[in-house]
């Protein structure tokens, strides 16, 4: 349930949001991305699919900002939003959207230049004139307020709980398919409203691909499970990676790569920091990878932004500009990867603190 506590909290992102809309010149936006749309308002955190909208917000540099949604939304929409402020619309709803704004004397209109499609561009842009804008509303996103830092502490701990349970899931003579979904009750059970992305549980040589399938290899007594997961708990994303040998003696190319593989995770913790280089911090363990002659196995980046969405900014890769500051929060997910029989990844989550970086 959406508090009065909730609402001034929104009231005062869209506000932050304004004051840059007026640095960048813009007298309104309209904000099309379901989760910047639920940052700053608390409506829908998703949208029904990718081509079906549950609504618009438009922050205003007046302050008069508009909630559009349709008639299915109005009443969730009335929960948290002033009914002078909401515009319902029906079947012509670019007219409605912009004669709505046009009423409140917008008469141009900045968008997501992300996050808006060609065809509902084109159809707004019939009614009235319309400005890109370029990562206006995810700047603000990188820096997760007390609140926030709370609920991702409570995300990651249930992720940590499923992870406990991986040696009762991870059972010889059950799929990967079979694996995930016992991963995705076990999150169910322990408090997620949902998972955070389709869980990655992989045997073996399946193991090599990053973003594999569950599928239907079955584990086996002697043989490594790659298992990337997570979930969606008090709004915010978790994601954790593990690689586990199943059985008794794993040979000796498993715990070395894996030994590597959380050397240069650890070797990354223990120096992130405030004022960080994002490529620094991802040279950091590509150096641990290159002093065993295994760099050219770290194929991806070292980690990512969570928060509302699984991938968010910023992300830590060889090419990125911009350094770590305090309140965000990163993965740190290095991991090795051979086509011909497996691969690993060791993943945790990182808040950056004042002096340096906490696991949560």
């Amino acid at each position: 349930m959406t508090t009065p506590t909730d609402i001034a909290l929104y009231a005062a992102r869209r506000d932050r949001l304004r004051r840059r809309l007026d640095i960048l010149g813009h007298e309104a936006l309209l904000v099309s991305q379901a989760a910047n749309r639920y940052y700053l308002s608390g409506f829908e955190l998703h949208d029904p699919q990718c081509n079906e909208s549950a609504g618009y917000l438009c922050v205003a540099a007046n302050g008069d900002d508009v909630l559009f949604t349709d008639a299915r939304y109005r009443d969730a929409a009335l929960r948290l939003w002033p009914e002078k402020d909401l515009c319902i619309y029906g079947a012509g709803r670019f007219a409605a959207i912009t004669g709505f704004l046009k009423d409140r004397g917008i008469r141009r209109l900045g968008f997501e230049a992300a996050g808006l499609s060609f065809d509902t561009h084109a159809r707004l842009a019939e009614h009235l004139p319309l400005t890109p804008v370029g990562q206006a509303v995810e700047p603000l996103r990188l820096y997760k307020d007390a609140g926030e830092i709370e609920r991702m502490r409570r995300s990651a701990a249930i992720n940590h709980a499923v992870m406990a349970s991986l040696p009762d899931i991870l059972v010889p003579g059950r799929t990967e398919g079979q694996a995930a979904w016992e991963i995705e009750k076990s999150f169910r059970d322990l408090g997620a409203s949902e998972l955070a992305f389709s869980p990655i549980v992989a045997v073996d040589a399946n193991a090599a691909l990053p973003h594999a399938i569950p599928g239907g290899t079955v584990i086996a007594d002697g043989c490594l499970v790659l298992v990337d997961v997570g979930g969606r708990a008090f709004d915010y994303c978790s994601d954790q990676t593990r690689t586990v040998w199943v059985g008794d003696a794993p040979p000796e190319r498993f715990t070395t790569m894996l030994a590597r593989v959380q050397a240069a995770q650890a070797a990354a913790l223990d120096r992130l920091g405030p004022g960080m280089g994002f490529r620094e911090a991802y040279a950091l363990a590509r150096e641990v990878f290159a002093r065993e002659g295994v760099a050219e196995r770290f194929t991806h980046s070292l980690g990512h932004g969570i928060g509302l969405e699984t991938h968010e900014g910023p992300s830590l890769n060889p090419s990125a500009e911009g350094v770590l500051e305090p309140g965000m929060v990163v993965t740190v997910e290095p991991g090795l990867y051979y086509p011909e029989w497996g691969g690993a990844r060791w993943e945790h989550m990182a808040l950056i603190t004042d002096s340096g970086c906490e696991t949560l």
